[in-house]
């Protein structure tokens, strides 16, 4: 007997699924335009930390003043002198110290920590200095580099870097699908390497945002590589064509926002100040900024932030691999054409 060939889906079965996988892109649509509107297109102060710097009754008069007038915007506070103030910069526990003075104000920031809070401080305390007549001065103690003058720089590497590590998690799971967990483990590990490397050359020698300390840039674009990859691996076992929307919200749509590279979490509302505090995007951002710019201070907990994504990772994979095992008494079926071409879409 000769097979018969299996008749062709009817119009409205492929209309169906077509609106079907029209599901996925819609979805990323209003994603990304309520992460990115929501996080950049208002940005204001939100308990963002200053100083006056000055002791008696006239700086508390001047924080005082400043308070009032700012309300829940600014989180004002008094340090003794300029060398606190500075320290305190350089901490990243404020974003400008104003220092009152009859005749010529000083406004002191750190732009490498933030550009826009620099600029944001820089408004608030320029129109105080003209209330007296008298011109700001505005030192800068902690400038990014020329090679990058707005020190965003560093947002644009978490970009190029998270790309190339999510990007990678469609191919390892449509075209490595037949593979076993711990062959895909392995890629996992060569590919974030790759990726580290081509993160630490941008940053390096190409675009030179790192003028010193480089293998640290490298080592930090290692650890959050990997954990994206280790984790989105891991997700492919269970979430199959899914995985890839699930990739973006978790490393674009709240990474990006939430990284700290264009706005600091004091110029955001709560919900993105909230996550900066643990995602991994703020983890890699903050420490390179940390590693580059301010003696290291503070940078043993993010080094912490992207171990900790990275084990969570190694956790998906090892519960995935054990779900594969149990699974293996019926093989599961190699990905079909349209499942790859969805995949290479979505990349």
């Amino acid at each position: 007997m000769s097979a018969t060939a299996e008749p062709a889906p009817g119009p409205r079965a492929t209309l169906r699924h077509v609106l079907l996988h029209l599901v996925t892109p819609l979805l990323m649509c209003l994603g990304m335009g309520l992460a990115y509107m929501g996080a950049f297109v208002t940005p204001e102060p939100n308990h963002l930390p200053v100083a006056v710097v000055g002791s008696g009754p006239a700086a508390d008069s001047v924080a005082q003043g400043v308070r009032e007038a700012a309300g829940d915007a600014l989180d004002v506070r008094t340090l003794p002198d300029r060398g606190a103030a500075v320290d305190a910069l350089k901490s990243l526990d404020i974003a400008g110290a104003y220092i009152p003075g009859a005749k010529s104000p000083e406004l002191v920031v750190a732009s490498a920590g933030s550009d826009m809070s620099a600029m944001a401080v820089q408004k608030i305390f320029t129109p105080l200095a003209a209330e007296r007549g008298v011109p700001l001065k505005v030192t800068d103690v902690a400038k990014p580099v020329a090679d990058d003058p707005t020190g965003q720089g560093l947002f644009f590497l978490l970009v190029a870097v998270s790309i190339g590590s999510y990007a990678s998690v469609a191919v390892l799971g449509a075209a490595g699908a037949g593979l076993r967990m711990r062959a895909r483990a392995g890629l996992v590990v060569g590919v974030s390497f790759a990726v580290s490397l081509i993160g630490a050359a941008l940053a390096g020698p190409i675009f030179h945002l790192a003028h010193h300390g480089l293998w640290g840039v490298w080592a930090m674009a290692w650890l959050y590589s990997a954990g994206v990859l280790f984790i989105g691996v891991g997700l492919h076992t269970f979430l199959k064509r899914w995985t890839t929307l699930t990739m973006m919200v978790l490393f674009v749509m709240l990474n990006f926002t939430t990284s700290g590279g264009l706005f600091r979490p004091e110029l955001q509302n709560g919900f993105f100040g909230a996550l900066h505090s643990f995602w991994n995007g703020a983890g890699f951002v903050e420490g390179i900024r940390a590693h580059l710019y301010f003696g290291g201070h503070g940078l043993p907990a993010h080094v912490w932030t992207l171990t900790a994504w990275l084990l969570a990772g190694l956790l998906v994979v090892a519960v995935a691999a054990l779900w594969e095992r149990r699974r293996r008494v019926a093989p599961a079926p190699e990905p079909t054409a349209e499942e790859e071409m969805e995949e290479s879409v979505a990349v």
